[in-house]
């Protein structure tokens, strides 16, 4: 499918507010809600639209500490361990890496005695390094910034 410069201002708008109008954002790009359904319809079939997120403030729901754990890895079984993150619902975002460690991942909880449970955990697959967030600096759909 080819994206053209009023897909990528749709797509701009639904990453601030994906709950728009399609009358409201229409408005907004000089077309009519059709148009834009049309529009937003043909870039969820094609794939580019993969879903509609939600931004929840995690500390409102007390999950108080972000850590970002470097993994490296002690065996070759890699599956075993990428089935493991994906079970943990701790585990908030993980990719491989290139560089140091073999996975790099973003783990949300409650306490520190959970953290203490999953870092223990995750010693079966391979060491680690954890990093504490103590400050959330900026979060932001990466969408909005990239697609000038």
């Amino acid at each position: 499918m080819h994206i053209d410069q009023i897909d990528f201002q749709i797509l701009k708008l639904l990453s601030e507010n994906s709950r728009i109008q399609w009358k409201d954002l229409g408005e907004q790009i000089h077309m009519t809600g059709q148009a834009v359904g049309n529009r937003i319809k043909k870039l969820e079939e094609s794939g580019v639209i993969k879903a509609y997120s939600l931004l929840v403030d995690e500390m409102k729901l007390g999950l108080i500490f972000t850590a970002f754990v470097i993994i490296y890895m002690k065996t070759p079984d890699h599956d075993t361990f990428i089935r493991f993150i994906k079970d943990r619902k701790e585990v908030v975002e993980a990719h491989r890496v290139s560089g140091e460690g073999c996975y790099h991942l973003k783990i949300k909880v409650r306490t520190q005695d959970q953290l203490n449970l999953f870092l223990n955990s995750l010693l079966d697959h391979g060491n680690y390094s954890l990093y504490l967030s103590i400050q959330e600096i900026k979060q932001q759909n990466p969408l909005i910034g990239t697609l000038q």
